[in-house]
């Protein structure tokens, strides 16, 4: 009998790359994925716990599947069923919990009559659990997970376990299976993309690996997800400018521009370390786009702190910023420490942040008006405009006029507008 499924992903990449592997999965053994108000026979809740907001959202989405789907089964995963399970077996209608150990073999605890994945049980980087994309036109590739880091405000850590990492070979098949399948561009993502390579037997350095990439059959564009700014080595910001696959854009935390709070968030940097990378990126690629995060309101943020930071991202080439309210979660050091900021004082901050991101940005697309760039079309057009959209290498979505004949493909656009709402439109040309 043919099984309807559902699966609600919440937080990162990491969790959405391993959605999109349950979701294959699933099909493989015979599944259907639940259409537009079809109640489903099986909810797979993929949950996040990296604020106190997230897991409320988790706990939300728990119980709103299982209003929605009488009668379903409900298995609730990802990282705030690792953290609070007591927390997620309260709710009435939970059927099953599976901490992040399992969930590599959650498709076959759900169907128990699927064989299990070559290596499945050894590693949580078998080819069947790697991102696979569905429908997606940039899919990611998770080829690390876990954290040894331990800032003093993350739950990650302890949802996901140590650092560990899919085996080099292991990464170059499926990103050959990727281009096989006609995908032309993918997306590395790890919970700590940097930390890639170092435990295993021998050691591959992050760098190795994408040299690695760049003679091996893949995606024409490879796209890094976020990596930390002390192991965005100038090897890697080298192989990136030099590379003809990889994409001009970086996502780094930054957390906070006060060298103060960085120390306390046991961050191992400082803000003058990351304005010279900042710098040293857009030296070497003066087009990459260079988004942050900023995690705003960490006890003990004077408005001194704030205003440090604040000047730091205002002064720097960045195109974007991640900002993030600081949530205590328990467990952490830092929800024990002393000198909270209000949260009155919090949400000032944030917005006074958010509105510095969006001139940014603003300033990053309009310095790309008149431009010719690839762009990789979706195979959705844009809901509100109904254009096709895609995205540059260096992460600006472009809307072009066009038929369905261009979707999937690298199309050469001329960036012609933007609007209020920082829509950027072009027009396709010839050639470059």
């Amino acid at each position: 009998m043919e099984k309807i499924f559902q699966i609600i992903t919440l937080g990162c990449k990491v969790n959405r790359c391993e959605s999109d592997a349950l979701d294959r999965r699933l099909g493989q053994a015979g599944g259907r994925v639940a259409g537009k108000g079809e109640a489903a026979d099986l909810c797979v809740i993929n949950t996040c716990a990296v604020t106190s907001k997230a897991a409320m959202q988790s706990r939300q989405a728990v119980r709103r599947a299982i209003r929605e789907n009488p009668g379903a089964r409900i298995v609730v995963t990802g990282c705030h069923a690792q953290t609070e399970p007591e927390t997620i077996r309260a709710i009435h209608g939970v059927d099953q919990i599976v901490g992040y150990r399992g969930k590599a073999a959650l498709a076959r605890l759900l169907s128990p009559d699927m064989a299990a994945g070559p290596g499945e049980r050894e590693t949580l980087f078998s080819p069947l659990v790697a991102g696979v994309g569905g429908d997606r036109t940039r899919p990611f590739l998770k080829i690390q997970d876990g954290c040894d880091a331990f800032c003093t405000y993350c739950i990650v850590p302890h949802a996901r376990g140590r650092s560990r990492s899919m085996p080099l070979e292991s990464v170059k098949v499926n990103l050959a299976a990727l281009a096989a399948a006609g995908y032309r561009e993918a997306v590395l993502t790890g919970i700590h993309l940097g930390m890639y390579g170092r435990d295993l037997s021998p050691p591959v350095p992050l760098i190795d690996l994408l040299k690695q990439i760049e003679t091996h059959p893949a995606p024409d564009r490879i796209r890094l997800s976020s990596i930390e700014p002390a192991e965005l080595t100038g090897d890697v910001i080298g192989e990136v400018a030099d590379g003809a696959r990889f994409c001009p854009h970086f996502h780094i935390p930054l957390q906070s521009g006060d060298d103060g709070i960085l120390k306390r968030m046991r961050r191992p940097y400082t803000a003058g370390f990351f304005s010279e990378l900042v710098r040293k990126i857009v030296d070497r690629m003066p087009d990459a786009a260079i988004g942050v995060d900023v995690l705003i309101g960490f006890p003990g943020e004077t408005r001194r702190a704030f205003e440090n930071t604040y000047a730091l991202i205002d002064a720097l080439p960045v195109s974007y910023l991640h900002v993030f309210p600081f949530s205590a979660r328990p467990g952490t050091p830092a929800a024990q420490y002393p000198d909270p900021v209000p949260a009155e004082v919090i949400k000032e901050r944030c917005r006074r942040m958010r509105a510095l991101s969006e001139e940014k940005k603003a300033r990053f697309h309009r310095r790309h008006i008149g431009c010719v760039r690839d762009v990789l079309v979706e195979t959705r057009r844009d809901r509100e405009t109904g254009r096709l959209k895609g995205l540059t290498a260096n992460y600006i979505e472009v809307q072009v006029d066009g038929d369905d004949t261009l979707m999937n493909r690298l199309v050469p656009v001329r960036m012609v507008t933007m609007d209020r709402e920082m829509r950027v439109t072009g027009t396709v040309v010839e050639s470059h």
